[in-house]
């Protein structure tokens, strides 16, 4: 294997590792500041509002992370 697209693919790999850890981390430490359970909410009550508002949230900073990434 061409030891460019080892390395590239590595490093795509690690950043993708990256970029979900810091994704889920955002959205725990939102899921903490917010004063009901939200994961509790969205499922067991199912509520679209919050839904909709988590899926907007992570949407918006996946596409931070992404963009930090790629530079």
């Amino acid at each position: 294997m061409d030891p460019i697209l080892l390395k590239n693919l590595i490093a795509s790999s690690a950043y993708s590792l990256l970029g979900i850890v810091i994704l889920v981390t955002s959205f725990v430490i939102i899921e903490k500041i917010a004063p009901e359970n939200l994961w509790k909410e969205i499922v067991e009550r199912q509520n679209v509002a919050l839904s909709i508002l988590a899926a907007g949230f992570m949407i918006a900073i996946a596409m931070i992370i992404s963009a930090a990434v790629h530079g």
